[in-house]
């Protein structure tokens, strides 16, 4: 076992975080899943495969992630999705790193491909993005926002990249891809109005043409073929409910202020 702690948050993942787990359980004795209110078993599922659950009502991704940083026993931390999954490579990477002592930096960053439904493993060229996932937790913290699911680092810290890449699968089919990113809409205005950013309303107009070119194009969905279409659809709608419901907001606080005015 190696001297690193691995963590998961989940929510109704008990058809998938049995593979996440079984990725991982040889890489170390401290396996937490912190689970914000499954209705479904995925709480059962962990603990048979030997994970410590520990319940925290949803606060929002960052804060999820920090309060599980908070349980876990080791400096070091290799966070996880419970619909990712760690292959024999990767994780012969991460003990590679570990086999005479201390790794070299603080901080690697690892690839996580994603796999559509009907792939085995992810397209050659299919998008990736390189987040910092392992790292010592004295160095670095998942950053507090509700929807940016990201490590901020400490000045100075030496970060470096693996070779192998997560493998996800965040696509159960296109019904529930669609009502994922409508939750996920939800938090990115209210992080907006928190934040106190104001997008211009133009965008409404544009929005949905320009995420799908993002996706289709740009992100490389036109390799999967027709589902690739209309993955890339549904992450352009996606985009257009986040300032949809931004402008929303906006329009009903102002409504809000005039009738204060008024009063």
């Amino acid at each position: 076992m190696l001297p690193v702690s691995v963590f998961i948050i989940a929510k109704n993942e008990a058809d998938r975080i049995g593979d996440t787990i079984r990725a991982v359980r040889e890489l170390t004795d401290d396996l937490i899943v912190v689970d914000s209110g499954s209705t479904d078993g995925t709480q059962a599922v962990a603990e048979e495969l030997g994970a410590r659950v520990i319940f925290n009502p949803w606060p929002g991704y960052g804060p999820q992630k920090r309060f599980g940083e908070d349980q876990c026993r080791y400096e070091w931390l290799l966070n996880v999705d419970a619909d990712e999954v760690v292959p024999p490579r990767l994780a012969a990477e991460i003990r590679a790193l570990f086999a005479h002592g201390e790794p070299p930096k603080q901080a690697y960053r690892i690839g996580i491909a994603e796999i559509f439904p009907g792939e085995k493993a992810p397209h050659p060229l299919a998008y990736t993005l390189y987040p910092v996932r392992l790292y010592r937790k004295d160095w670095g913290r998942y950053s507090p926002s509700l929807v940016h699911d990201r490590v901020d680092l400490n000045p100075g810290t030496k970060v470096g990249k693996l070779r192998s890449v997560i493998h996800h699968w965040s696509v159960r089919s296109l019904g529930d891809q669609l009502a994922k990113l409508n939750r996920y809409s939800d938090q990115q205005a209210v992080d907006l109005e928190i934040r106190g950013v104001s997008i211009p309303t133009w965008r409404v107009f544009f929005e949905l043409p320009a995420a799908f070119i993002k996706a289709y194009i740009g992100r490389r969905h036109a390799l999967r073929g027709t589902y690739g279409f209309l993955t890339a659809m549904n992450y352009a709608i996606s985009r257009h409910l986040r300032l949809a419901k931004h402008y929303e907001k906006r329009r009903l606080n102002g409504l809000k202020g005039s009738r204060s005015d008024q009063d």
